[in-house]
């Protein structure tokens, strides 16, 4: 039987991270998922035979059902689910159009639940799911309200997931990073260059998540930073914490 990873978003910059370090891991393949084909081919000829390329669209429910087909036929050991895939968008709530919505909480909450709900019969013992939440998920954030609001719904689902697995041996942790440094990481608003406080680069969320889900745990935080920010947001009122994050991005938000 073969063991394998699947990893969603596997194209973007956390998602090339995680691919090198479960490559590390004692896995047969990783089951590398993406809407762009020609990325996942680069991938493939950079990290080797045992990246298989799965240009899907997760939005779609046609997309899970491909996924479930393979896993129907190949009948694989899921030892790590990575649902790293996610949309996000800066921008007032008259921004965004309806498809738009639909869309990000798909691809945000949908798509993680029904790709654990389809690979926990081929988990076992010492199985992992990540969850790629957000350091957004610990607070209410304007003006990112749609995204924030799906990386609680992910945190949540996550931990409340891994209490119920835990007959099985199977472990569910959500992952919680700040900003991190990628090129998906918008760098300039309005002509004025944005300040990331706590930034982090890939490779140090994900040795520290692949860390804390071995330990089983349901939480993954790899900064020092984040960590006092998700104390800070349980002991200030959420009316203050949403003027501190509105007093931190109101300049960017201004037209020249």
């Amino acid at each position: 039987m073969k063991k394998i990873a699947i990893l969603t978003g596997a194209t973007g910059g956390l998602g090339r991270e995680f691919l090198k370090q479960i490559l590390k891991e004692e896995i047969d393949e990783v089951w590398a998922v993406a809407r762009n084909e020609q990325k996942l081919s680069e991938l493939r000829k950079e990290y080797g035979e045992r990246v298989i390329p799965m240009s899907i669209d997760l939005s779609e429910l046609q997309g899970i059902r491909q996924i479930k087909n393979m896993l129907d036929k190949n009948k694989p050991q899921v030892v790590y689910l990575i649902n790293n895939a996610g949309l996000a968008k800066m921008g007032k709530y008259k921004d965004f159009h309806i498809e738009e919505i639909d869309k990000m909480i798909n691809v945000n909450c949908k798509a993680p639940v029904m790709l654990a709900q389809i690979c926990i019969p081929y988990m076992g013992k010492g199985s992992k799911i990540l969850n790629i939440s957000s350091a957004s998920a610990f607070q209410p954030n304007p003006y990112i309200n749609l995204y924030a609001a799906s990386k609680v719904f992910e945190r949540s689902y996550s931990r409340a997931l891994n209490v119920e697995l835990e007959e099985t041996g199977i472990k569910s942790t959500a992952v919680c990073p700040g900003w991190i440094d990628t090129e998906l990481l918008q760098k300039e608003i309005n002509g004025k260059k944005v300040r990331f406080p706590g930034l982090v680069t890939p490779d140090r969320v994900v040795k520290q998540a692949i860390k804390d889900a071995k330990k089983g745990k349901d939480m993954s935080v790899c900064s020092m930073y984040v960590k006092c920010q998700h104390v800070n947001v349980k002991l200030l009122p959420q009316r203050l914490v949403m003027k501190i994050w509105m007093a931190g991005i109101g300049k960017y938000l201004k037209e020249n």
